[in-house]
């Protein structure tokens, strides 16, 4: 992790997309690192082994999965998560959570989840 102190990062984040969000969403996040589950060769993955293999790879696990922190453990995992709440998995319904998920990737720590939306 690239953690200076809470809250402070050095570097941009590594983010991955889930299978779920469309790729348009990387566009608006171009001050970090983003790669979608897709083209890390993950599709095929169940939640649990996917969030184990991005563990190292990856800062932060993207997802509009609201029922994700109901099947892992994530304190077991040091890697973050942010749930896209909207309307649809749209980019349309999506690009105005942006900013939300930008401020929260500014101090987002290993092994929390944040919700972004309603």
């Amino acid at each position: 992790m690239r953690w200076n102190s809470p809250g402070k990062r050095s570097s941009p984040m590594r983010i991955l997309l889930d299978e779920s969000l469309p790729i348009e969403l990387r566009d608006e996040l171009t001050q970090h690192t983003v790669r979608s589950v897709q083209e890390m060769g993950w599709s095929a993955l169940k939640n649990g082994e996917l969030l184990r293999r991005a563990v190292g790879q990856f800062d932060v696990f993207v997802t509009a999965d609201q029922n994700l922190q109901y099947q892992q453990n994530l304190q077991n995992l040091p890697i973050a998560v942010a749930v896209l709440v909207a309307r649809s998995n749209r980019i349309q319904s999506l690009g105005p959570l942006v900013p939300e998920l930008l401020s929260a990737l500014a101090s987002l720590q290993p092994r929390t989840l944040f919700r972004v939306g309603n």
